[in-house]
């Protein structure tokens, strides 16, 4: 497992500050997703926050991405660019927000129903969240990654959802993705075993119906092949010698 890095206290703690800054992105976004709101409003609203908070954004330019938020609403799993169409009443939205502090990355995403959720929508919301937690709590020294994604898998199957598979957690630190990937399914394989100073951001994405997925032809959002729901929760952690350290929760 070369290549992994161990971040220091102080880098820890640079983290933690892009992590806050997030954190309050992510609670913006969703005071703000109303009905008849422009998700282009919305993301230019996030990224005046970011750059008020004395951060920089690490999605706007990603690889050409063009906006500082991803919005992804109903059957979308990641990646939607906000743009003309509007927030409506019953839609289900996932946010995925990332901020940097000199040069320290964080990372999350929430979900969200606009509205009253049917009790399927709130199933899987509130599942999603619990696998995050699940696979946060397992992050201590000495567990391995496939202990992580062990416990995610476990939390989605035992409520008969659909894991999402091409798309995993990772190493965070200097950049917003390094090594290990942190998938939300066992592997089988070899991984890392967690040490204070390892930084990860967790990810499930689940879905009412089947895990399969494609790319629209933005070339960026990811979708349900069947169309059902999908949900998606994200936070940064670092591990420290008494268990995971949230860097992405007020």
């Amino acid at each position: 497992m070369s290549g992994i890095t161990r971040k220091s206290p102080a880098e820890v703690a640079l983290m933690r500050r892009a992590g806050a800054v997030v954190a309050e992105v992510l609670a913006l976004v969703e005071e703000l997703a109303v009905p008849g709101a422009s998700t282009a409003e919305i993301d230019a609203a996030a990224e005046r926050h970011i750059l008020a908070a004395g951060a920089s954004s690490n999605f706007k330019g990603y690889h050409g991405f063009p906006s500082v938020i991803c919005l992804s609403i109903d059957n979308e799993v990641v990646h939607g660019i906000p743009g003309e169409r509007e927030i409506k009443l019953g839609a289900l939205v996932s946010v995925d927000a990332g901020a940097i502090i000199d040069g320290w990355h964080a990372d999350a995403a929430r979900s969200f129903y606009v509205g009253e959720a049917p009790p399927e929508a709130a199933r899987l919301i509130r599942v999603t969240r619990e696998a995050l937690d699940a696979g946060i709590a397992a992050a201590r020294p000495g567990a391995t990654i496939e202990e992580v994604s062990a416990a995610i898998e476990d939390v989605a199957l035992a409520a008969k959802l659909g894991i999402v598979r091409p798309y995993v957690g990772h190493g965070i630190g200097r950049a917003m993705h390094e090594a290990p990937q942190v998938p939300n399914y066992r592997t089988g394989r070899k991984s890392l075993t967690l040490a204070p100073g390892h930084c990860l951001a967790i990810e499930p994405m689940l879905t009412l119906g089947s895990p399969e997925v494609g790319v629209m032809d933005d070339e960026w959002t990811v979708v349900t092949i069947d169309g059902s729901l999908a949900a998606h929760f994200e936070d940064s952690i670092a591990i420290t010698p008494e268990g995971p350290l949230l860097l992405t929760r007020p």
